[in-house]
């Protein structure tokens, strides 16, 4: 049994060494240009490397805002607290001013401070640090009074254990994840981006090579060249859902609410009282592709699975599209997935603020875009489907994973469960 009475409680700023990241655009023309992390990079536990950006470092900033094995990342506004562990997944990494570095002295396994953390978060431990009204921060100096649980090593040691056992399984899957959507999108790329689907030559096989009659034609489009017959616009692939709800009128009803942070936090919806939902949304089904409207330079794509068991409901930032005829939600989700889209999508941008730019969704209706005709969409989906089922089936595993884990967390944390220290 790990008794209590040996833990101490220290303020973190007497265990860690802490810093604010740099301030963006200062001293832009010198130093070296390194890849650094933003707010929206940050998830519980993880990181999303997507759309990384670049900041030009002296030597002396590199080593302060460097990001070394074993440091702790955490989002000092928006949601501050939040926070995943660094293990060297881009080298050169750096951090900006949204952004604390938190390095654990050597009484401190950074595992066990990052549990710490998970559990300081979701008791809302950290609220009584924060300032601001609208957007909620969490200053160095408030931070640095953050009181954590420092129990002798082999304590702490033990406990990371246990629960990093459950992480490791999740990040087994995340890869797997990561393999079937790169597989996905390779497919896409080679059948509607390079146009080399099955038939494109004349011969039935995808990997045929003929020169027959049935030869793919190609035309010259503001898209570039293209096959025959396949010019268009967004809005021949998709509409718009638009069936608007106000949960809130539903006070004793839960839904399940499709919303930015639910997709941030593993892509599995909210269940959520229509009482604490303060805002009008859209009625989405199984049938819907969700693309975030809002800042598109961050890729936000994601296919919706709702349980059947209530009603699912959409933040308004995202557009919902819904499949025309002859066309499916797994061309149209790839599609969204694709680099192409993404210059294309990114492109309608407006507004003046990098962090609040939105696209509108009649602009994306009218963006031209290739077409291809229903058997060759037909036949990818076909191939695609299975892919993205598992991929739905593994995020549903590391749900559960993650419930189990958080369940587990404070009964570890509070000395309730009995360690058998000895154990690997």
């Amino acid at each position: 049994m790990a008794a209590k009475e040996n833990w101490d409680t220290k303020p973190l700023g007497a265990v860690a060494d802490l810093c604010l990241g740099k301030m963006l655009d200062q001293n832009k023309n010198k130093g070296e240009p390194l890849p650094y992390l933003a707010n929206v990079n940050v998830r519980w536990g993880e990181f999303s490397l997507d759309s990384l950006r670049t900041m030009r470092f002296e030597p002396k900033e590199a080593e302060r805002y460097g990001l070394k094995f074993g440091d702790i990342v955490m989002c000092e506004g928006g949601e501050p607290g939040r926070c995943a562990i660094w293990k060297n997944q881009v080298p050169g990494m750096m951090i900006q001013k949204a952004l604390h570095r938190i390095r654990p002295s050597e009484v401190l396994d950074y595992r066990f401070l990052h549990y710490n953390f998970l559990h300081i978060g979701q008791s809302k431990g950290f609220d009584q640090f924060f300032t601001g009204s609208t957007i909620k921060h969490l200053p160095l100096e408030k931070l640095a009074k953050v009181e954590v649980s420092v129990p002798p090593l082999p304590v702490q040691r033990r406990i990371a254990g246990i629960l990093s056992a459950y992480d490791e399984l999740m990040e087994n899957s995340q890869r797997r994840i990561r393999l079937l959507e790169a597989m996905a999108r390779a497919l896409y790329r080679e059948w509607f981006v390079h146009f080399r689907f099955p038939g494109h030559d004349g011969n039935s096989s995808p990997s045929g090579r003929g020169k027959g009659e049935g030869r793919t034609q190609f035309v010259t489009t503001p898209l570039g060249d293209i096959p025959q017959g396949w010019a268009g616009r967004f809005g021949d692939l998709a509409t718009i859902e638009r069936d608007g709800i106000n949960p809130f009128e539903f006070p004793e009803e839960e839904f399940e609410h499709f919303s930015l942070p639910a997709f941030d936090n593993g892509r599995q919806p909210a269940i959520e009282l229509g009482a604490t939902i303060l805002s009008g949304k859209y009625c989405i089904d199984d049938s819907t592709v969700l693309l975030s409207k809002l800042n598109p330079r961050i890729p936000r794509i994601w296919l919706p699975v709702p349980s059947g068991q209530r009603r699912a409901l959409t933040s308004t930032e995202f557009i919902g599209l819904k499949p025309r005829t002859g066309m499916t939600r797994e061309f149209i989700y790839a599609k969204c997935c694709s680099d192409e889209f993404a210059g294309q999508f990114g492109s309608l941008a407006i507004g003046t603020s990098t962090s609040h730019q939105r696209v509108k969704p009649e602009n994306l209706l009218a963006m031209p875009s290739t077409v291809p005709d229903r058997k060759t969409i037909a036949r990818f989906s076909k191939l695609v489907s299975p892919m993205l089922t598992v991929c739905q089936q593994l995020r549903s595993q590391i749900q559960n994973l993650r419930r189990t884990r958080d369940l587990l967390l404070p009964r570890l944390l509070s000395g309730q469960v009995e360690l058998n220290l000895k154990s690997p």
